[in-house]
């Protein structure tokens, strides 16, 4: 399939618009992005070949990146997969967090303060959200990081990044119902933690890059 942005002439100037629907193409989804690869395979099989592929891509669109004046220091990058069910399954165990089947729980990507009570309290506004909701948090896990390739900049407003695992209520009609309400607990931890966390003069603020029972984001 080819792209190509086709040419108008009006008032003596040429204003380029986007071609019609075609194939799998279709300009309503026409959106800003700055650096975009996909990877898929087309019979639906899992494979960690994929993740790999995924990974060279981010390499491959370094140039597409901010940077700093440090050659280390960046406005980082991820790759979004299907939710690991198999592999979270294991390392929540070392967590002490029971999971229970596949889709009936969702998992959070979370970037929290690195001083230990300040996390502690928006884990904790966190989760009375969650249980407002009508949704209970299973745990929490803490993702192993390697800061070793960041610049100074970039450590000094490093994250402390945690996984959060919500059970789905049995009572939600469908999966797009609990994705829903997925979104309504991220929104509102956002809304509410942060001006808490101003208040206290934090300024390494509360953030949920994805929550879901479908996908996982995973950043370097």
């Amino acid at each position: 399939m080819t792209r190509r942005a086709a040419s108008k002439k009006q008032g003596g100037r040429v204003r380029r618009v986007a071609p019609g629907a075609q194939g799998l193409y279709d300009p309503q989804f026409e959106h800003e992005a700055c650096g975009v690869g996909f990877v898929v395979n087309l019979k639906g099989r899992k494979s960690h070949d994929i993740i790999r592929q995924a990974i060279q891509i981010l390499v491959n669109l370094d140039h597409r990146g901010a940077c700093g004046c440090e050659a280390n220091t960046g406005d980082g990058a991820g790759i979004l997969i299907q939710t690991p069910h198999e592999f979270l399954k294991l390392v929540s165990k070392e967590a002490k967090v029971k999971l229970p089947a596949a889709g009936q729980y969702g998992v959070g990507m979370v970037f929290l303060p690195q001083d230990k009570k300040e996390r502690a309290n928006c884990e904790k506004i966190f989760e009375s959200i969650a249980t407002e909701e009508g949704q209970k948090v299973l745990g929490w896990r803490s993702v192993p990081t390697d800061h070793n390739s960041l610049g100074e900049t970039a450590r000094a407003s490093e994250p402390f990044v945690r996984q959060v695992f919500i059970k789905r209520n049995a009572k939600l009609a469908d999966d797009l119902a609990f994705e829903r309400k997925l979104y309504v607990i991220r929104k509102r931890a956002e809304s509410e933690i942060r001006p808490h966390q101003r208040r206290r003069r934090n300024l390494r603020r509360f953030d949920g890059s994805s929550r879901s029972q479908r996908d996982r984001q995973l950043s370097r």
